[in-house]
């Protein structure tokens, strides 16, 4: 078992560019070119190779870049039973830019069976040695109570579930299972990926939950219980952290809003180990509400955007730390990009030497302001 825990000093959040072999592979698969077989065959190998690299760069945890799956979260939700799945061309509006992404859907109700993620986590874990932790990456529970409750799933999702409350039961014990089977394959590092504190965040999210006559105070106490529930008996050794994201699909993004609307619920009661923020950018605010922040959490600053390849001034970087630092100790922060580089397939608008660069700068910064 390794040493080392997330956050590390220098972390980054878990997906990375899909090579054109892994792309091409799957396209392939679809197509029925090349077999289940082959295309797995495929993936493993560049799975190896993503993992090499992020040890000769120098980092303490490794990820498998979730070069298998499309998508940062759908494909998750798929791994349970009660889950259904169609590609019928829609998607979600970003700036600018539509999401194609597919529908997800309730058929029955949710309950845990043996997760195809867990065996995904395993191939990783081989990789794992006495200078890195494999760290995997799942959507939080609150991501998949969202989407079963968006406009277009309400209805069919009423059809199983006569209640938030119920769905919020069924979702959080699924997860406590699957949690399980994670500590049971060896991972100690589990991170819950999750757009949708940063979705009800600043005044546009208040004005679209008041014409749907749902009381956004009530929407964010139902976000926090079921990743709370989902959290209940984990084990002790295991830590869990949650990123926060405004959603980052193609170099575009989501929602636009401070944190401040929030921190009373995410930053004080969410019961993870550590707090992935994104911070690269105007649209995310200030620093105070990290004053709210519960004394048991870490905070992993994501000052450094995937989004485009322009590297950041290293200056401006260290004095944005030293800032975040008047409301959370410095031994209590850390630094990563501020989100992944490819939350779906197709990735953001930069190279994979321009990933690379990124993160070598993350590590660079991070030396020079800990010294570790």
């Amino acid at each position: 078992m390794s040493k080392y825990q997330t956050p590390c000093r220098y972390d980054f959040v878990g997906s990375f560019l899909r090579p054109e072999e892994v792309k091409k592979a799957n396209a392939d698969y679809q197509e029925g070119k090349i077999s289940e077989a082959e295309k797995n065959q495929i993936i493993d190998k560049a799975v190896t190779e993503v993992v090499a690299k992020q040890k000769e760069l120098g980092f303490h945890v490794i990820t498998d870049g979730e070069f298998r799956r499309t998508y940062w979260h759908l494909d998750f939700m798929w791994g349970f039973e009660g889950v259904g799945h169609e590609q019928t061309g829609s998607g979600v509006q970003f700036d600018g830019e539509l999401a194609s992404l597919e529908d997800t859907y309730l058929t029955g109700k949710i309950k845990a069976k043996a997760h195809p993620f867990v065996e995904h986590f395993k191939f990783l874990k081989q990789f794992e040695d006495e200078n890195t932790v494999a760290k995997y990456t799942i959507p939080a529970p609150a991501q998949m109570f969202q989407q079963m409750i968006i406009p277009v799933n309400y209805k069919n999702t009423r059809k199983y579930y006569e209640t938030n409350k119920e769905l919020i039961h069924d979702i959080g014990t699924a997860y406590q299972e699957v949690i399980r089977q994670f500590y049971e394959a060896g991972c100690r590092n589990l991170q819950l990926d999750d757009c949708t504190w940063g979705a009800i965040v600043g005044d546009a999210a208040k004005q679209r939950y008041k014409l749907l006559g749902t009381d956004i105070e009530d929407v964010k106490k139902e976000l926090l219980e079921v990743n709370n529930l989902a959290l209940e008996g984990k084990p002790e050794d295991m830590v869990i952290t949650s990123h926060i994201c405004r959603g980052n699909y193609h170099s575009t993004f989501f929602t636009s809003g401070p944190y401040d609307s929030v921190a009373d619920y995410v930053f004080a009661k969410e019961n993870v180990d550590a707090l992935f923020l994104e911070y690269d950018d105007a649209r995310s605010g200030g620093f105070a509400p990290l004053a709210k922040v519960s004394p048991d959490k870490k905070v992993v600053l994501g000052l450094i955007t995937t989004k485009i390849p322009q590297l950041e001034e290293k200056e401006v970087v260290i004095r944005r730390i030293h800032e975040a630092a008047k409301y959370v100790p410095l031994d209590r922060l850390y630094l990563s990009p501020q989100c992944g580089f490819a939350s779906c397939e197709i990735g953001n608008k930069l190279t994979e030497e321009e990933q690379w660069a990124k993160l070598k700068l993350v590590k660079e910064i991070a030396e020079e302001v800990w010294g570790e």
